[in-house]
């Protein structure tokens, strides 16, 4: 089996509340905007990927078509450990063209991606509800509505001024008390002159974790405000290969690790470097970029047969104003269950691609 085509397309889907306006520290977003891979083998076999825009690092610029045919057509999808050696298209566009592959050998032996990934260990995921950085009246509000909604956790982005989270936290206790746990993430908005004491200051709100408050880099900063804290701490943009994990292990820099096919170049690593954590007994959150149909099936096929994905895993798609696959997912009181079709078990909707093709 070879790939013989692959397409590309950029596809823009509008967001609601209470996700939109989802204001991160870099900027506030109502869309979500993806590239979707399409592979087609020679056999007529065809699989799909999704991975979100780089718009921070711009490592690709629109939907650069052309250098992944160059690296994808004339391979076999069933050869990933070679992909994965020999490709140069940088973890985004790998990781889709990886997802697209794991799809195509599902549909090929007719088998739904956890059973390839070594089968099931649970069939109903739970999801962390998210929040863009909100004042203190929205968060309360929005808190309750989380809890009324049946999530037993909130994740909120943080990160342009201390002063700020400490507001919008005590805004999610004062609505929701301890009915949610908490875990903020300022994206690497800080210097450890702000951080550390900013842990201290968020120790009486008992955060379940405080996700990545500094640079990617800051691997041994990180491990020293574990031991200046009680409060606990997430790494996420640090998570990236299992090199750079196994050193995050051996400095015990983290409590939790938030892992992305997107920053890891694929499924096939993100595994690699879960066993890694779930070996050191550390535990996995899958980490959502507002995520689609396509990748957040990716993300339940891989919880379900993941031991060390114990915590709720992040999630936004309850906040897509549609999605681009024929029958969505469904959230019932903070779970979603996880897909039995073969490969990633959904299928796209060719009027809907067209209706929100960027």
């Amino acid at each position: 089996m070879k790939i013989r085509q692959l397409d590309a397309v950029s596809v823009r889907i509008p967001q609601k509340p209470p996700i939109a306006p989802y204001q991160s520290r870099y900027r506030a977003g109502t869309v979500k905007e993806a590239v979707l891979v399409r592979l087609e083998t020679d056999t007529d076999h065809v699989g799909w990927g999704e991975t979100p825009v780089d718009w921070i690092n711009k490592s690709f610029e629109d939907t650069p078509e052309e250098a992944m045919r160059c690296q994808a057509v004339g391979r076999d999808p069933f050869d990933l450990e070679a992909w994965h050696a020999e490709n140069t298209l940088g973890p985004f566009l790998s990781s889709a063209i990886e997802m697209a592959m794991w799809d195509i050998i599902g549909h090929a032996v007719n088998q739904p991606l956890h059973k390839l990934l070594g089968g099931a260990v649970r069939t109903r995921i739970e999801l962390a509800a998210c929040m863009g950085i909100r004042p203190y009246d929205e968060a309360k509000a929005i808190a309750r509505q989380y809890v009324e909604q049946g999530f037993t956790t909130l994740k909120t982005k943080a990160g342009r001024r201390a002063e700020e989270d400490l507001e919008m936290v005590r805004g999610i206790r004062d609505g929701a008390g301890d009915r949610l746990k908490l875990r903020i993430d300022p994206n690497m908005g800080y210097a450890p002159e702000v951080a550390f004491p900013l842990a201290r200051d968020l120790e009486k709100y008992n955060l379940e974790y405080f996700e990545q408050p500094m640079p990617a880099g800051l691997i041994a900063d990180h491990a020293r405000l574990r031991r200046h804290s009680t409060t606990p701490i997430g790494l996420n943009e640090s998570v990236t290969t299992p090199e750079v994990v196994l050193q995050i292990l051996q400095l015990h820099a983290a409590d939790v690790l938030l892992p992305d096919t997107y920053q890891c170049g694929g499924i096939l690593p993100l595994k690699k470097i879960a066993a890694l954590a779930e070996a050191a007994g550390v535990p996995c959150v899958f980490h959502c970029a507002h995520d689609l149909g396509l990748k957040t099936a990716a993300m339940l096929h891989v919880v379900a047969c993941s031991p060390g994905f114990t915590l709720a895993n992040d999630c936004t798609y309850y906040g897509l104003e549609d999605d681009i696959i024929t029958s969505p997912h469904r959230i019932e009181r903070g779970y979603m269950t996880v897909p039995e079709g073969p490969g990633l078990g959904v299928t796209v909707d060719e009027g809907k691609l067209a209706r929100y093709r960027a």
